[in-house]
C-alpha cells in the first residue's frame, strides 16, 4: 500500500521503488489521488505480462466503471467483436487506457462521457509508462487521438498519421478508436469504417507477429 508521501497528486508519484509487477502497479494506482474530484475509481489494465500487442485506448465509460475492467462497453463489444475477425485472441493481449477513470457529467440518472484535457493526459502518463515497461509487449496500438496523444507526447491528427508509427523506441500502430464506428449515422459508411478498422487489426496481427 502507498504511504501518504505517494498519494500525492501529480504525473510521477514519490516513491522509495517503483512497482516491479501489474499488482504492484494497480494497488498504486488505487491509492493515488485523482487529478481533479472524481467520483469514479481507476480501471486498471488488463492482459498478460508479455503480450505481444499493447491495445491503449481513451479513458473508462460508464460500464467499465461499474465492473473496474476495460473495454466491457458497447466500444469494447465492437473491439472484441473486430479483433475475434482479425483473428487476434483478446485474452492473449493487454488492454488499458490513457486515462485510468471514467470523467463525465450527471444528466438526471445519467453519466455523459467527457473527454479528457490533455492535462489530465499527462497526469496518466507515468502510469501508462509503467504499465508498457511491466508488461514489455511487441507493439503499442493507439486506439484514437487521446490515446495517440498519450504514447506520442503530442496531439498528432488520426487520420494523417494513421497506420505504423514509431514511439520512441517502440514499434506501434495508430487506428481509429472503436467508439468512433459507433458513432457514425450512415449505413454504408459505418459498415466500411469496420471493414477498414478490421483491416487495421489485421496489420497489427502481422506486425506483431514479425
Amino acid at each position: 500500500m502507498a504511504s501518504a508521501r505517494n498519494r500525492r497528486q501529480g504525473p510521477a508519484p514519490l516513491l522509495e521503488k517503483e512497482p516491479a509487477t501489474l499488482e504492484e502497479l494497480n494497488a498504486l494506482m488505487s491509492a493515488a489521488e485523482p487529478p481533479t474530484p472524481s467520483e469514479s475509481k481507476p480501471v486498471p489494465g488488463e492482459g498478460p505480462v508479455g503480450a505481444a500487442i499493447f491495445f491503449v485506448g481513451e479513458q473508462p465509460g460508464d460500464e467499465e466503471d461499474i465492473q473496474g475492467r476495460p473495454f466491457v462497453g458497447p466500444a469494447g463489444r465492437l473491439l472484441t467483436r473486430a479483433l475475434a475477425e482479425a483473428r487476434i485472441d483478446r485474452n492473449q493481449q493487454y488492454l488499458t487506457n490513457a486515462v485510468k477513470r471514467f470523467k463525465f457529467v450527471r444528466r438526471g440518472k445519467r453519466r455523459i462521457h467527457e473527454k479528457p484535457t490533455a492535462g489530465e493526459v499527462r497526469h496518466y502518463r507515468w502510469w501508462l509508462n509503467r504499465e508498457i515497461e511491466i508488461v514489455r509487449p511487441k507493439l503499442l496500438v493507439a486506439l484514437g487521438s487521446t490515446a495517440l496523444l498519450a504514447l506520442a507526447g503530442k496531439a498528432l491528427p488520426i487520420g494523417r498519421n494513421r497506420g505504423e508509427m514509431q514511439f520512441g523506441d517502440r514499434q506501434g500502430y495508430v487506428t481509429v478508436h472503436p467508439s468512433y464506428l459507433l458513432r457514425i449515422p450512415e449505413a454504408a459508411a459505418k459498415e466500411q469504417a469496420y471493414k477498414d478498422f478490421v483491416d487495421d487489426l489485421r496489420r497489427v496481427r502481422k506486425l506483431a507477429q514479425r
